[in-house]
């Protein structure tokens, strides 16, 4: 059964840049779309990026738009969310899951999340 586990998250500068790594188990990230959702208390949950099954063809939210970019490594079975240009607003909790059926930004189409990583943009 398919398991993911994100890491990576922290404290940054606004500004600065992270990386957040999503593991995956018990299925190859080949054989799903990975989105990455972030929860902003008081806002709710929001997808931020979808990246396709065959690692090419990523959608982004509005807010992620030429900041946050995705990138996979195969033979680690992992996707990473590179985030740049970070602001106070990108704080939250971010989460990876596979997208159900096609890769989209609706967050009711995530399914088997994993336990989150916390961003925290401060100065």
């Amino acid at each position: 059964q398919l398991q993911l586990v994100e890491s990576g998250g922290g404290l940054v500068q606004p500004g600065g840049s992270l990386r957040l790594s999503c593991t995956a188990s018990g299925d190859s990230i080949t054989s799903f779309h990975i989105v990455w959702l972030r929860v902003v208390p008081g806002k709710g949950r929001e997808a931020v990026l979808c990246l396709t099954k065959n690692g090419i063809n990523t959608t982004e939210s509005d807010s992620a738009k030429d900041r946050f970019t995705a990138s996979r490594d195969t033979a680690k079975n992992a996707v990473y969310l590179q985030m740049n240009r970070l602001n106070p607003e990108d704080t939250g909790i971010y989460f990876c899951a596979r997208s159900h059926g096609w890769c989209s930004l609706n967050a009711d189409n995530a399914e088997r999340w994993g336990q989150g990583t916390q961003v925290t943009v401060s100065s």
